[in-house]
């Protein structure tokens, strides 16, 4: 067995069984989504008019979510206030698997970021800090809430965004207590004085917050690893982690330094992929895997999570699929049920391919279906078919349809050489499927628009196209069948 499978056997087998608390800054991150088509006369600024509004879990809540999403158990302590934010926080998480633990603090609101997305590119971001200073009191509510979760994790991740959450006799306090439990300590940190996490098995800055420590301006990256060496040893680490944009992570020890290379990808957003890089780093130290391995598997996730619109988060079949991509299954092995082709399908988006997704009933196969395909493979590199399944069909049809049962349908649109892949759906649209699947392109023919394509909201959402093709005229299956009859 080689490496990289010895590695996705423990991220199947061993990552569920973890437990990762994480303690620190939780927010709220805010999205609105809209369309610039023109210039405010009141002012040189795009006037973006909105179309919809999400809400997601940022900061140490991200953390908490993508370990949560990469198949392990997980708790979060932190800060909030008594509002709606805090409400909508503490459901989204809990809808997610994660549990939250919050501390509301009086004249402490719920700390919110709202983004404003016009094109899927950020427009504008707003933060809402009504912060009021923890006192003892409400510290010591935060260490009477994480001490007994710990006890029962197998790694602690503080995420500290400066916020308040986190103050120096609160980190040495906890990272004393995980020393004791023998759980590594991991630390995103954005305090320059990183002594106040003396003892913890990594801290994980970028590198500029590494320059801070280090008292360093950002024009000699090399002064600034070396000074990220030296400092291993004067805060008691085993190792830093840095991340280095587009250069990859670079493992620091004293007179040792190891830089992992970063995946080339299209960048769409990158917010949150520090809390990627650290919710993948505290699984693998928690499951022995070592720190090289670690920081190539969280340069892999990162690599995921920029290609998103938005805080959002890995999935442990994405990351999984980018250890090991695969050629294009053979035509008989075409056809295939939804989690194998989500499967596949984040293997292609890890070697960079363009995956294009129509969908249909497909019942009896014609020269417009034909004409539909070979165009929408030319908007990309894969193309997915979803078809109705035969209750699917009868549903939107009537009971004398289809003509053709799924299996045979499938099983010719397979044949075709434009067609990589076929699933069927079994409901009466296939949003659940887009939403697996995460496409880059969705294609429809002519007698759709924008507004009535199931799924063009979502695919936008994420950085995808709609494309509409021009129907063939003259050629319909409900044509067919009347010839048929005649």
């Amino acid at each position: 067995m080689d490496r990289m499978t010895d590695v996705a056997q423990t991220i199947e087998d061993k990552w569920p069984l973890l437990r990762v608390l994480v303690i620190g800054d939780v927010m709220l991150d805010k999205y609105i989504w809209g369309e610039v088509a023109r210039i405010s006369p009141e002012a040189p600024v795009p006037v973006v008019r909105a179309t919809r509004t999400s809400e997601r879990p940022g900061g140490a809540a991200n953390v908490a979510l993508n370990i949560a999403r990469l198949g392990a158990r997980t708790a979060v302590v932190g800060f909030t206030g008594e509002d709606n934010e805090q409400q909508i926080l503490t459901e989204s998480l809990q809808a997610k698997g994660v549990e939250p633990h919050f501390i509301p603090i009086d004249g402490f609101s719920t700390i919110s970021k709202l983004r404003i997305l016009a094109s899927n590119q950020q427009m504008l971001r707003l933060d809402w800090e009504k912060t009021a200073s923890p006192g003892n009191a409400d510290y010591h509510r935060l260490l009477s809430e994480a001490l007994p979760l710990l006890s029962l994790s197998h790694a602690l991740v503080l995420s500290d965004y400066a916020k308040g959450s986190l103050n120096e006799a609160v980190c040495m306090q906890l990272i004393a207590a995980a020393r004791n439990l023998d759980i590594p300590v991991l630390v995103d940190p954005k305090c320059s004085d990183f002594t106040r996490y003396q003892g913890a098995t990594t801290i994980c800055p970028n590198l500029r917050e590494l320059a801070a420590a280090a008292g360093l301006s950002m024009q000699d990256e090399n002064e600034i690893l070396s000074a990220g060496e030296q400092l291993v040893r004067k805060c008691d680490l085993e190792f830093l982690a840095v991340t280095l944009s587009e250069n990859g992570i670079a493992v620091l020890r004293p007179g040792s330094r190891l830089v992992v290379p970063a995946v080339a990808r299209q960048v769409f957003d990158v917010s949150g992929a520090g809390d990627t890089v650290i919710a993948v780093l505290a699984l693998c130290l928690a499951s022995m895997l070592s720190p090289a391995i670690a920081v190539e598997l969280a340069n892999a996730a990162a690599g995921i999570v920029v290609g998103k619109v938005g805080t959002a988060p890995v999935e442990k079949h994405e990351l999984l699929a980018s250890m090991s991509p695969s050629v294009i299954p053979q035509a008989d092995r075409k056809l295939m049920d939804l989690p194998a082709l989500q499967k596949l399908a984040a293997r292609w988006r890890a070697i960079g391919k363009k995956i294009v997704f129509t969908n249909g009933c497909f019942d009896l196969l014609h020269m417009g279906h034909i004409a539909l395909l070979e165009k929408a493979r030319g908007f990309g590199d894969r193309l997915i078919v979803a078809i109705n399944s035969d209750s699917s069909v009868s549903a939107l049809k009537g009971p004398s349809r289809p003509i053709v049962s799924e299996r045979e349908r499938g099983r010719v649109l397979a044949a075709l050489a434009a067609v990589d892949a076929v699933v069927v759906f079994p409901e009466t649209t296939p949003l659940a499927t887009i939403l697996a699947i995460r496409p880059d392109v969705l294609v429809k023919g002519g007698d759709y628009n924008r507004q009535n394509i199931v799924g063009a909201r979502e695919i936008e959402e994420w950085g995808g196209t709609v494309k509409i093709v021009p129907m063939v005229e003259g050629f319909s299956t409900t044509s067919l069948i009347a010839k048929s009859s005649v």
